[in-house]
């Protein structure tokens, strides 16, 4: 009974709104009908009657013209639906009517409607000029029939709809009954013996879900998995973690990441003898450890000088160091290659253009041919490397948009995360681009298309709705192209905790004294800090010039404060990469010019590469962070300097533009663009008191922690698992098998 109340009240409710809309849309439609009808009467007897009233007005009388028009109109009145009829000059004087003609009409409509006669219902008026005559003839119309006719339609509509709902219901009931009676023999005969170590015979199983049974199953299976340990706020994201939801979710899968960058280079030192270097690169920091943790295959680009003598036969080579956890396979790509898709497509196209720096992107067609040849390659090896048909391919940056379509093509069953670490920009600055249709359709390859935030999502979503034909749901973020389904998503990247980079590390006092003695500067001194590449992006000279203003305002921290940049060289082919380090370079000798003297200088330059272990040691022993981004995906530096202080003392001073800024509110929020409001900021980092800089820098700390480079990565793999588990049920649903 319940069941069906629940079909029928619903249906009675929408069959009720249902005839009374049809009512109200007969109703108008009848007296649109009915107002034609009278039309078309009036002018039927304007048409009889004009030569009636030509031949009285021809009358030399006026008193005989009269009497004959009154006749006329007395013998056409009479009949039932005329009311009254009346004839006008042309001053608007009445010179004949009927008996019935209405008191006060005039010769003309009456402004408002005039009383119904009783028994009949409201006259209408209708005024027509006589042919061959000099007046109007007045029609007084009886519209009393049409209330019949509106009354006769209403109840034939209310009888045909409560006859059609009462049929439909029983239609409905019956059916939901038996449907109903057939899914839960179905259901229960799954439920009930479902995870047991036998199975019901399949004729005790409805016919209508056996072909998904063992899909039903496996979904509930993995229901409960999710229920008990895949609830994200009750999962410490740890390596262990994400191992398990390899194996657990993904059936121990193997993982493959592509990257332009590799995480351990190898290089050849003046004394013959190969060393090791981790990069500068955020990327890198964050995806190490996240492959440490899931094995696997890293391909990426091999740069390093010595990378060639140390890898197999195949191009392969175990990392990190002295403990491997997974491999490293190196891609081969001659100068001519490099020049055109790194520093050419790559970074003098899509890097500009991506960013809101005020560069102007360069686009060459020689530099986009071998930007494709090389994401061709990256394709090859990636099939190499697969030793499944179904792997987890994770897909990294802008150096291969074109990647993901040309697994896509060659291995339809993996699954393809590709994360964009920098920001998208919008449609119109996406546009300028003049292979814009075929990036967007690489990226689409993806089964999961990432982004820092939300942001830039909607940026990527409405770039495709511009410029690419595609289906997209908004409320999902999913899109669907050339008959496959691109989930777009927001997954901030982290960093791991706790940070490798402290073992080994100094305790902070010892680190402050170091890092002061080699910079050369006293022990009372406040020490800033900047850690980036020499990229225009960056902020490095905004930077120094807000240093520049709290020296010019606040002449008592001369001599008292310092910063030291950390500025690895980056890109140095690209001119404009050349002209930014020489400008930073400038900048450094004219502020300390103008401030400096043979003890103090207020800008410390090293241009130079460091190790994130050196890294992390000057993040300690400063009293400030200053992270300037005109422009950023999300900036791990600043997430750096946080994890690097357990003793929670420090301030972090942070760029608006960045990603970061969106989930560290406490950090000291800034516009680049502003000097006055950074030198502002300098100020307050510098003179903030040791309990607030401990509030701070908790709240932050607490966060980074749950919020770690592990959830970031666990967050796409179980999206991932979910994505693949839809996918083969829906396709059992499609092929019945």
């Amino acid at each position: 009974m319940n069941l069906s109340l629940r079909f029928i009240l619903p249906l009675f409710f929408a069959l009720t709104v249902l005839t009374y809309s049809s009512i109200q849309l007969v109703d108008q439609l009848v007296q649109r009908w009915s107002q034609r009808d009278l039309d078309m009467r009036a002018d039927l007897m304007v048409n009889l009657l004009s030569p009636e009233v030509e031949k009285a007005l021809a009358y030399p009388v006026k008193r005989e013209m009269r009497a004959e028009l009154t006749s006329t109109f007395e013998r056409v009145a009479a009949h039932e639906r005329i009311y009254a009829l009346g004839y006008c000059d042309s001053a608007k004087r009445i010179l004949a009517a009927s008996a019935a003609f209405p008191f006060g009409l005039g010769c003309g409509p009456p402004e408002k409607p005039l009383p119904a006669r009783m028994p009949f219902g409201p006259l209408h008026t209708v005024v027509r000029p006589v042919s061959g005559a000099p007046g109007s003839l007045v029609i007084v119309l009886d519209t009393s029939y049409l209330q019949n006719r509106y009354k006769e339609i209403r109840k034939y509509i209310f009888y045909f709809f409560a006859v059609l709902a009462l049929v439909v219901s029983l239609i409905t009931t019956l059916i939901a009954q038996l449907s109903w009676r057939g899914w839960l023999t179905g259901m229960r005969s799954l439920l009930l013996l479902g995870d047991t170590g036998f199975r019901r015979p399949s004729r005790f199983v409805n016919p209508e879900i056996r072909p998904i049974v063992k899909d039903l199953r496996a979904m509930m299976r993995q229901m409960e998995h999710e229920r008990a340990i895949r609830d994200e706020a009750n999962v410490s994201w740890t390596p262990q973690a994400l191992r398990e939801i390899l194996q657990n979710d993904l059936a121990g899968e193997e993982v493959l990441i592509v990257s332009n960058r590799e995480p351990y280079i190898h290089v050849r030192g003046k004394d013959g003898k190969i060393a090791v270097q981790f990069p500068a690169s955020g990327l890198v920091s964050a995806l190490e450890p996240v492959m440490r943790a899931c094995s696997g295959t890293w391909i990426a680009h091999g740069s390093g000088s010595a990378d060639r003598d140390v890898v197999d036969a195949h191009d392969h080579v175990p990392v990190p160091p002295g403990k491997p956890a997974y491999d490293i396979r190196r891609v081969w790509l001659s100068p001519e290659e490099e020049k055109g898709y790194y520093y050419g497509f790559a970074n003098e196209g899509i890097w500009p253009l991506s960013h809101v720096a005020h560069t102007r992107p360069i686009f060459r067609t020689e530099d986009w041919e071998m930007y494709r040849k090389v994401n061709e390659k990256f394709a090859r090896t990636v099939i190499e490397e697969a030793k499944t048909d179904n792997p987890v391919i994770l897909v990294q940056d802008y150096h291969f948009a074109l990647l993901p379509r040309l697994i896509r093509e060659r291995l339809p069953q993996a699954t393809v995360i590709m994360f964009w670490h920098i920001p998208w920009p919008n449609p119109e600055a996406f546009g300028i681009c003049p292979w814009r249709e075929e990036i967007l359709h690489g990226m689409l390859g993806s089964s999961i298309l990432g982004f820092h935030t939300r942001f830039h999502c909607n940026n990527f979503i409405d770039s495709v709705d511009r410029f690419r034909e595609a289906r997209i749901d908004r409320e999902t973020s999913d899109i669907a192209s050339g008959g496959h389904f691109t989930a777009v998503r927001h997954y901030p990247i982290s960093i791991e905790w706790p940070p490798r980079w402290l073992e080994g590390q100094d305790p902070i006092r010892e680190c402050r004294r170091k890092v002061r003695e080699e910079a050369g500067i006293a022990k009372s001194v406040k020490l800033g800090i900047g850690v980036d590449r020499l990229d225009y992006t960056k902020g490095i000279l905004e930077r120094f010039q807000a240093v520049e203003r709290l020296l010019d305002l606040q002449p008592e921290w001369r001599g008292m404060f310092s910063f030291l940049q950390i500025a690895s060289p980056s890109r140095s082919v690209i001119e404009q990469y050349r002209e930014f380090e020489r400008q930073v370079r400038e900048e450094a000798d004219r502020i300390n010019l103008k401030f400096g003297n043979a003890s103090y200088r207020p800008i410390i330059l090293r241009a130079e590469h460091h190790t994130p272990f050196d890294v992390f040691r000057h993040f300690r022993a400063a009293d400030l962070c200053f992270v300037s981004s005109l422009h950023d995906g999300m900036n791990l530096v600043a997430k750096e300097f946080v994890s690097a202080r357990e003793d929670e003392q420090g301030v972090l001073i942070l760029s608006q533009f960045t990603g970061a800024s969106r989930e560290l509110p406490e950090a000291l929020i800034i516009n680049p663009y502003d000097v006055d409001q950074c030198a502002a900021a300098l100020k307050m980092a510098l003179t903030m008191s040791p309990r607030e800089q401990q509030e701070r820098m908790r709240s932050m700390r607490s966060y980074l922690k749950e919020f770690n480079v592990y959830r970031w990565a666990g967050r796409m793999l179980i999206d991932a698992a979910r994505m693949r588990q839809k996918n083969k049920f829906q396709d059992k649903l499609r092929f019945g098998a």
